[in-house]
């Protein structure tokens, strides 16, 4: 594929349909799970501070996107990951610190640089000092891709209910380093 994909803000509420056919195609998502994600999607997008850049062709077809938010410790992910950052001294983390929620690239262009720049320009744009996110705890391109940006692991085999794999926290100083 020579399509030359743009980066840029993304109203996520207009095109959630077609950011959650690209998780599903990135993350292995089956209809009922759509359905779920899509109302948590809605009512994230409606929370203070949020925000979305998309990954998109030159013919509109979104490829990539990515949505975070400054982190709000009454919000459900951070009730989830708190005891397992208090059990590792990283329960800091939480304050001023702005979630990357999700990020996601079509697998028919991934390894191309779009999560990369997805990520760095989203977290451009935060005020806080510090992002934090969740990831299949799995050696992963995913996780090899959050290391070379400064993210560390803060929590390791964190278990989210209904989720069948474990998951990492991890967190980063912004502005996250540039790969090289």
């Amino acid at each position: 594929m020579d399509d030359v994909v743009v980066v840029g803000p993304l109203d996520l509420a207009a095109r959630v349909d077609d950011a959650l056919a690209v998780q599903a195609l990135a993350f292995g998502l089956g209809e009922s799970e759509i359905a779920v994600r899509r109302h948590i999607v809605l009512r994230h997008m409606a929370c203070r501070g949020a925000r979305a850049y998309g990954a998109t062709t030159g013919d509109g077809r979104l490829v990539g996107f990515v949505y975070g938010m400054p982190n709000d410790r009454a919000h459900w992910w951070s009730t989830v990951v708190q005891p397992y950052l208090v059990r590792e001294g990283t329960e800091g983390w939480l304050d001023d610190s702005f979630v990357i929620t999700e990020l996601h690239v079509h697998p028919a262009h991934q390894a191309r640089g779009i999560g990369t720049k997805l990520i760095t320009t989203i977290t451009g744009t935060a005020d806080e000092p510090r992002s934090i996110l969740s990831a299949v705890d799995t050696e992963s391109p995913a996780r090899r891709l959050y290391r070379s940006l400064g993210y560390v692991d803060l929590a390791r085999q964190v278990h989210f209910p209904s989720a069948p794999r474990p998951y990492a926290v991890m967190g980063a100083p912004l502005p996250l380093r540039r790969r090289r």
